[in-house]
């Protein structure tokens, strides 16, 4: 038996304690985990465990920087895969004029934000050291794009449920 001031545990609730603290990290760290490569599964996941959305925006936002960073130092290997057979720029530019209109139109900023909360921060890095982007500017608003996505989508997730109640 376990005294904790007032209140009295037999080792049986305590066990039951220990085991719903446990399921409790592993829901936070499968929000985490999810985030780390797609934060449109990463979010739902959190409302359907039952966390708190504070608690699903710091797992999902931690995780979703988490990601951005193993992208953005895995970078190099990322750059040996799209270069090994570089085509030379003037037949990059016939057979993908689309991508390089939005690059010219949009640069870093568009790619790093915009790409970050349309597909994804590790999709987003991908492509911008596919095109030579400056990775630390690239990362910076892969970042700010994470926080936005993060933000948006958990206020989007708790305020669906308030209206439409939790069935």
């Amino acid at each position: 038996m376990f005294t904790f001031g007032l209140i009295q545990l037999n080792s049986y609730d305590s066990v039951i304690a220990i085991n719903s603290i446990q399921i409790m990290f592993f829901k936070i760290l499968t929000v985490a985990g999810l985030a780390t490569v797609e934060i449109y599964a990463a979010i739902p996941a959190g409302f359907a465990f039952g966390l708190s959305p504070w608690t699903i925006f710091f797992a999902s936002l931690t995780g979703g920087f988490v990601g951005v960073f193993v992208a953005a130092f895995l970078g190099d290997k990322i750059r040996s895969l799209f270069h090994k057979n570089k085509p030379t720029k003037e037949a990059a530019e016939k057979k993908h004029p689309a991508i390089l209109k939005l690059w010219n139109k949009y640069g870093i900023i568009g790619l790093g934000f915009l790409g970050t909360v349309s597909v994804g921060a590790p999709i987003s890095i991908a492509v911008g050291i596919g095109l030579n982007a400056n990775i630390k500017k690239l990362v910076t608003w892969c970042c700010i794009g994470v926080v936005t996505r993060c933000a948006i989508f958990t206020t989007v997730g708790h305020y669906g449920l308030k209206v439409f109640g939790n069935n």
